[in-house]
């Protein structure tokens, strides 16, 4: 910590001033020092090593806020200009609440949140290039982003730089430079500097100084941070060569510098990321919960649990409100057609409607005359000119689908009373746009219940519909087939004279059917009888007061809901004039609505509150206009809370104008109800208007609590008028039996009247629990509703409480989603924003930031994702507004492309199963004692008895690789062992007995003559896959020198592969190399030279042209004991670790898998594998020669350039048993998956294989083998024939299938138990399931044995536990650079702590159990099953619960298309998902949410970071294998080049 303050390492500070500066920063953490005097106290402090920056580039001070004197003024808060009211969005808005929000913003002084890291090219591509200005069409419900001019919507200079800068700055810097910390910046906050990466030489310094600040900032913590983001150290760092590719710890290396577990100096940016999570994530998080539900098993995910101090209604029950009955009396039409009919007949010439264009023409005038004529026109042309097959296409009570723009409303008018008239039933539904436009999947399910079959549209509106290539009207995605008929006069038929529809509209049958879309965005029709059309018409005429020829000027859609209504139904009842203003036009011109009532005197208007507000936004300069006529100005969406803000200040604006405060008249209605509740004017005799301040707290729990003193979160809401006459109204409870609620609790409205739907079309079960069944006060719509928890929320409260965040400047108003998903049994919050194309990252990070902790503390709920899209790309529903249910859909999906998305799952999660607790381990002894009382065998299991050596005159013989050799070179010199093909399939080079016998003495007489090496030392040998490696091999056996086969660095990858070599060699203590020349030359390159010190290679020998000799005497070892070879690998968790191999262990080896695999001379084998460590060398290597089989070899990087490669020599050399490795059947899979057809031409028959096996040190790969086994069953492969091997350091081949005893079996086991270390067998199929392949067969003389992790005592038959290994072929010890052979003493000499006690075992570090089943082996007894889980090494310790990354990373590839491959690692206790995206760079954020959902879903854990990088960035190794600690290091040193990087809140 106290190198921590060293701003240079040329001038490292004084000691007393560090200390000084140590001491400092633990008053700051206790919290004895405040923030201010901390920073006044360490200025002082270095006030005099200041100028030592100075040398630093100015503009580098500059980027990394280097505390200078030129500093000073940075830091200090710009003044916010107050901003003109006007530019606010008066509908969201209520001045109580932007003032609740900026003071809970306050509470929240500068917390930090790290912000997500993003690579330029997304930058650039979601923030300059592909913005188009944003069209106004989408301007939506309550957009506020009219095009004005900018004094309008000028928003206040805050401290944010423009985009330009910001650009610039990334491109300077490295590819994925972002600040490492950023903060909200809001009035009464200080916007502190935000360190960015150290992007040139010279800013390590300055990242220090920098990072310093950024960890001193976080205030408001109660104890320090273990610190992570320190990386400067002032000693010289301890030597080591820093490989990408392996691991080793050094010693010695002082404590002051920071290491991760591993060893890996912590400097970069991303870790201090991490860090500013970690401290985030340390704030209290919402009160504890109590109890738990059992999800089906022992993981009891918490249950939330009602607060008992939550309100509880207490009022009394209330009654049902009773509307004034319907006035009798006046004498009336029997029905609407008949009224038509009159007013068509008796006043021809009086207007009907006026139809505007976008400029506000009027460019079309229906008189009731025209109408009438035109409305028969079409009756008779449906009823007489439609025929199908000389049927007639249409019958009584058939529903018709009337598609009209909403630009054009006399042609919908006549084709709806035109429907009527002909017994019809019109279906109105929106246009089309596109085939796939959103939710046109629903309304074609809408359209097929209905079984429409007929659409009618207008001349214009069928032209530019989208056509199929026939030039009819395409097909739209799951639409029924429709014929479409165009209703323009000149194609109707003129009706004879006399002729008059028999229409009957007075009973009961179906009216009309209006669409609505629910929450989960399914459409249903509501069915209209024709009782209620008339009873809402009457009863709208009463409560409105309409009266005969008054003017209404309708704004909003006529096809449903109230524009229907009132502007189609209800004025024909009353021979209105309507005059129709379409949504193109108030784009246009917001005003156009007003200057209309003043135009035509009109006495009433029908509006949202979205008009109200545009119109706002645009009175200005605008001084004729007058509202003194109306008498009405009805708010079709009263209902929604936040219609009074526009109210209220839409009637300040317009008072001074002649608008009457009592002409407001709010109401609410539902598609099911129909108009539920009106507001009427004191003339007819409606109460005054009142409204009511609620508790938001309150509103959760369900109940009304008048609100006085909690200013913050609160809602006002204003009364909607009265019950509609002849109704009955009543609130009822939301769940269960339908009470009555008390006077103080929120519910359910309920309707009864004559004037209501009465069913969903075609939907019975939904329709019986929703029809069956003195002011209003509405609090928000149940489509709107969000229950986390035991708490309801209303959506559009949190759009209210997101815009109250100075949003202006970073996303568009009213382009607002908010929406619930389940995640893991609970309802979360999903917040949906269209960002400004001109925001930078920076802002709209920090406005996230603010809108999270304004929501959490007005309305004390969790957002669990925020997303912000580009402009216009959010679906737009058909008039404006945004289709929720499709963007629900679409987030689900991964398609929404968001630019920017913050996840907090950490917060807003709180009923995880509660973290395990380890219980007391019940001892070894007792173990065995309950398993003995349980019946219980001890998991142990053998392969076939090894027969004594002693007595076999040919395994005496045998016990020396080099004598085999020298044997066969002399009894069958001409037999053939080794076939070598390259990638065109021909064989390059070959070796018989005697060829690799004299190939041998000639490297042997070169060790000894050339490289001067004595018996024992070792050598390593750096070939290509081939013939020399096995030949220089058994050169070093015969002169007694110990081989060490190492893999030739990649010529292109020198930097990475190099290194490896290098510490190998070091590490084996190699005397010499012997290579190739083409290797040599490598080694000693100039490239070389840059990765590596090149001039402290051993001896380089090449033995490409050594001259023929023999040695004297062939080395025979004094015992079986001596070391023959050495054995080193990485293991995937990073580690190099060397094996010793003794003569005897080499040749029971060998002996094993002779025996196992059935091999004699007569046999060929194929292998595809590296010959470099584990079973790949020794099959490559030593088989042969012991057995005598002719082994054809398949080097795996041949088949880059082949594929076939591999399973053409299987078929060509009839192989019966082949080996490869996960990486190669990988490649087959994916490579010549549609080419079996091409390899059947080639003559490939793959039907000679017995036994396929996979070379592996890890849990069987179900899922490749099995798709491997499925797409060559067409070249004949056997579909038993693929099988795995398993195998590990300490004994490299433990299992291997073989040619006999009975097939792999597979078990399914519960996942869930597995993190208990239990294992539990379930059904195929079941939930959790995760199946589990036999890893082959336990091979002769190997006994196998389930010892306890901790207890080493042994387990029962089907318990987890760690795989102990006995055989004669195990190794015999590490062979470590540091002679730590103390640390790793128990891997190869454990014993039992219980039980048998004698045998000596190797412990694998694998976990696993035994099973016996019901096969019986070759020896006749019953088959014991081994199956591996997994490596301990690379388990995942997370909420006490043990993890294997492969069973996350599967669940992650399975949530999206696009996710070609995924790693998970830990780093601080936060779970790292890195996915690689096999698709476009915007599609990347998409995968954020969804791989953050699965894994809470399926694992019940919260990720921390999810990083998204390209294909092949997750490094793999030979075998196959994913290096997570590799990818780890390389995550942590920046290294990655990631796309995106999130870090969840």
């Amino acid at each position: 910590m106290a190198d921590r303050g060293c701003p240079l390492e040329g001038a490292p500070l004084p000691a007393e001033v560090r200390e000084s500066l140590a001491e400092l920063e633990l008053e700051l953490s206790e919290g004895d020092i405040t923030q201010k005097g901390y920073e006044k106290k360490r200025a002082k402090l270095l006030a005099r090593y200041i100028p030592l920056i100075q040398g630093i580039d100015p503009s580098l001070q500059a980027e990394h806020r280097i505390p200078g004197p030129s500093q000073t003024t940075a830091v200090a808060p710009k003044q916010q200009k107050s901003r003109p009211t006007t530019s606010r969005d008066e509908r969201f808005r209520s001045d109580v609440h932007t003032e609740a929000v900026q003071a809970a913003l306050a509470k929240y002084k500068e917390r930090k949140m790290p912000m997500p890291s993003k690579r330029r090219s997304v930058l650039v591509h979601s923030s300059v290039e592909t913005y188009t200005p944003p069209d106004t069409s989408s301007a939506s419900e309550d957009e506020g982003s009219l095009r004005r001019p900018g004094r309008l919507t000028s928003t206040p200079l805050q401290s944010h730089s423009s985009v330009e800068p910001w650009l610039d700055r990334v491109i300077q810097g490295s590819s994925t430079s972002s600040s490492a910390s950023s903060t909200s910046s809001h009035p009464g906050g200080r916007p502190t500097a935000a360190p960015s990466a150290a992007a040139t030489p010279g800013a390590a310094a300055a990242t220090a100084l920098a990072s310093l600040e950024a960890h001193t900032h976080i205030a408001d913590l109660h104890s320090a941070p273990p610190d992570v983001t320190t990386g400067l150290v002032e000693h010289s760092y301890f030597e080591r060569p820093q490989v990408a590719s392996v691991r080793s710890v050094p010693r010695g290396c002082s404590g002051s510098m920071l290491e991760t577990a591993d060893g890996v100096p912590v400097n970069s940016r991303v870790s201090s990321k991490i860090q500013q999570l970690l401290n985030t994530l340390k704030r209290p998080k919402r009160p504890p919960l109590k109890e738990f539900f059992v999800d089906d098993f022992e993981e009891l995910l918490e249950v939330q649990q009602p607060d008992p101090n939550q309100p509880k209604p207490e009022g009394s029950e209330t009654s049902v409100l009773r509307g004034e009955p319907l006035t009798a009396g006046v004498p009336r039409p029997p029905s609407l057609l008949a009224t038509l009919q009159r007013w068509g007949t008796t006043q021809p010439k009086s207007p009907c409607l006026t139809a505007l264009d976008t400029t506000g023409k009027a460019t079309y005038t229906l008189t009731y005359g025209k109408f009438w004529s035109r409305s028969l026109k079409l009756a008779y042309t449906l009823l007489n000119k439609l025929t199908n097959k000389n049927e007639p296409l249409l019958k009584p009570g058939d529903r018709v689908a009337l598609v009209f723009p909403n630009s054009d409303p006399v042609m919908f008018m006549v084709a709806f009373y035109g429907c009527l008239l002909a017994e019809l039933v019109p279906v109105p539904i929106e246009v089309p746009l596109t085939r796939k436009d959103a939710g046109s999947q629903q309304v074609g399910f809408l359209l097929g219940s209905c079984g429409v079959s007929l659409a009618l549209t207008t001349d214009a509106c069928q032209k530019g519909l989208p056509k199929a290539q026939t030039g009819e009207v395409a097909a739209f995605k799951g639409w029924p087939p429709l014929s479409w008929l165009v209703i323009d006069g000149k194609h109707l038929a003129k009706p004879p004279k006399d002729w008059y529809p028999l229409a009957q509209d007075t009973g009961t049958g179906t009216a009309y059917i209006e669409y609505k879309t629910s929450k989960e965005g399914s459409t249903v029709g509501v069915t209209v009888p024709h009782t209620s059309l008339l009873a809402q018409c009457r009863a709208l005429t009463q409560a409105c007061g309409y009266s005969e020829a008054e003017t209404l000027i309708n704004v909003l859609d006529f096809k449903r809901d109230a524009g229907l209504w009132h502007g189609v139904l209800t004025s024909v009842m009353n021979r209105m004039h309507v005059v129709s203003v379409p949504y193109a036009l108030m784009k246009a011109n917001p005003l156009s609505w007003i200057q209309k009532v003043c135009y035509y005197k009109a006495r009433a208007a029908l509006v949202k509150s979205r008009d109200m507000h545009w119109s706002l936004l645009a009175q200005r300069g605008q001084r004729d206009v007058s509202l003194s006529s109306l008498r009405m100005l009805i708010v079709a969406d009263g209902a929604n809370p936040w219609s009074i803000s526009s109210c209220d200040a839409f009637l300040n604006v317009f008072q001074s104008r002649g608008l009457r405060p009592e002409v407001i008249c709010p109401c609410a209605s539902s598609p099911e109800a129909l108009t539920v509740a009106i507001r009427r004017p004191p003339d007819l005799g409606g109460p005054p208007p009142r409204k009511a301040v609620l508790s938001m707290n309150g509103l959760s729990y369900g109940v009304i609590r008048v609100d006085t003193e909690e200013k913050l979160s609160v809602l006002t809401v204003q009364d909607v008028g009265q019950v509609m006459p002849g109704a009955n109204v009543c609130v009822v409870k939301l769940e269960g039996t339908p009470y009555l609620c008390k006077t103080d609790e929120v519910g359910e409205i309920c309707v009864n009247s004559s004037a209501t739907g009465t069913a969903y079309y075609g939907l019975l079960g939904i329709t019986k629990n929703v029809f069956e069944d003195n002011l209003v006060f509405i609090v928000g719509k149940l489509d709107g509703l969000m229950v986390t928890g035991v708490r309801r929320h209303n959506a559009d409260d949190v759009v209210a409480t997101a815009l109250a965040v100075e949003p202006m400047k970073f996303v568009y108003r009213g382009r607002i989603a908010v929406f619930s998903v389940t995640v893991l049994h609970d309802d979360r919050i999903v917040l949906v924003a269209e960002q400004r194309p001109d925001a930078s990252e920076e802002d709209s990070f920090q406005w996230m930031s603010r809108v999270l902790q304004a929501i959490d503390s007005i309305h004390q709920v969790g957002v669990y994702c925020l997303a912000l899209v580009p402009a216009n790309t959010l679906p737009k529903a058909p008039l404006g507004g945004i289709h929720i249910s499709e963007t629900k859909q679409r987030f689900l999906e991964g398609t929404l492309h968001p630019c920017n998305v913050l996840m907090c799952p950490h917060t807003c999660v709180t009923n995880l199963p509660k973290p395990r607790q380890k219980q007391p381990e019940v001892g070894p002894a007792s173990m065995i004692v309950g398993n003995l009382v349980a019946g219980k065998r001890i998991a142990q299991a053998s392969g076939r008895e090894l027969a004594h050596l002693e007595d076999s005159d040919q395994a005496r013989k045998f016990l020396f690789l080099a004598d085999v050799l020298q044997w066969r070179a002399h009894t069958t010199p001409d037999h053939p062992l080794f076939l070598l093909l390259n990638a065109k399939g021909t064989v390059t080079s070959t070796a018989t007995c005697v060829q690799l016998h004299k190939r041998a003495e000639r490297v042997a007489a070169a060790l000894m003559e050339k490289g001067r090496l004595s018996v024992g030392d070792h050598v390593a040998l750096v070939y290509p896959p081939g013939v020399d490696l096995i030949a220089a091999f058994y050169g070093c056996l015969y002169c007694g020198c110990v081989p060490v086969t190492v893999r030739p660095p990649h010529p292109q990858n020198l930097g990475t592969t190099l290194p490896t070599v290098k510490m190998i060699v070091e590490v084996s203590k190699s005397a010499c190399v012997l290579t190739t020349q083409a290797v040599t030359r490598l080694l000693r390159s100039k490239e070389a030279a840059a990765a590596v010190d090149i001039r402290t290679w051993p001896t380089i020998l090449d033995t490409d042209d050594i001259p023929k000799k023999k040695v004297a005497s062939i080395f025979r070892p004094p015992s079986p004991d001596v070391l023959a070879y050495l054995d080193f690998s990485v293991s995937t968790t990073g580690i190099l670790a060397g094996v010793k191999m003794s003569h005897a262990a080499t040749s029971a080896l060998c002996r094993s898998i002779k025996l196992q695999c059935e091999l004699y001379p007569s046999r060929q084998i194929a292998i595809c594998l590296d010959p470099y460590c584990g079973l790949g060398f020794a099959l490559w290597c030593l088989c042969s020669v012991y057995s005598g089989h002719q082994s054809v070899l398949v080097p795996p990087l041949e088949l880059e350039s082949n594929v076939s490669l591999w399973l053409s020599a299987v078929s060509q050399y009839k192989a019966r048993v082949t080996f490869c490795s996960y990486s190669v059947m990988e490649m087959c899979t994916k490579g010549l998956g549609a080419q079996t057809g091409v390899l059947r031409m080639k003559g490939v028959n793959l039907s000679c294989v017995r036994t396929c096996m996979v070379v592996a040190e890890e849990r069987p790969r179900i899922a490749l083998t099995q798709s491997f086994s499925k797409l060559f069953k067409d070249l004949g492969l056997p579909a038993r024939a693929v099988s795995t091997t398993f195998g590990c350091r300490v004994n490299v081949a433990i299992c291997l299938q073989g040619t006999a005893g009975p097939d792999p079996t597979t078990v399914y086991v519960d996942m869930r138990a597995l993190r208990h270390d239990r294992v539990r067998l379930v059904e195929r199929g079941s939930p959790h399931s995760l199946p589990l392949m036999e890893s082959g067969k336990i091979l002769p003389g190997v006994k196998v044995i389930i010892a306890h992790t901790e207890t080493k005592g042994p387990l029962g038959d089907s318990h987890l536990g760690e795989i102990w290994v006995s055989s004669p072929h195990n190794a015999t010890g590490y062979y470590t650079v540091y002679g730590e052979e103390a640390l790793h003493a128990d891997h190869f000499s454990a014993r039992l702590s219980f039980g048998d006690t004698q045998t000596t075992w190797a412990r694998t570090g694998y976990l696993g159990f035994l099973r016996r089943t019901e096969l019986t082996d070759a020896s006749g007894g019953r088959h014991d099953a081994l199956y591996v889980v997994g490596s301990l090494d690379e388990t995942l310790e997370l909420r006490g619960m043990r993890y294997h990354p492969i069973d996350i990373e599967t669940s992650v590839i399975r949530a999206h298309r696009s996710i070609a491959e995924c790693a998970v690692f830990t780093w601080t206790n936060l779970l790292v998902v890195v996915v690689e995206l096999d698709g476009l760079e915007q599609d990347a954020l998409d995968l954020v949410a969804l791989v953050t959902n699965v894994v809470l879903e399926e694992h019940y854990l919260v990720v921390g970071v999810v990083v998204i990088v390209d294909p092949g960035v997750i490094p793999i190794n030979s075998r196959g294998e994913k290096q997570r600690m590799h990818l780890r290091d390389g995550f942590l040193a920046d290294q990655l080049d990631p796309i995106y990087v999130a870090y969840n809140m």
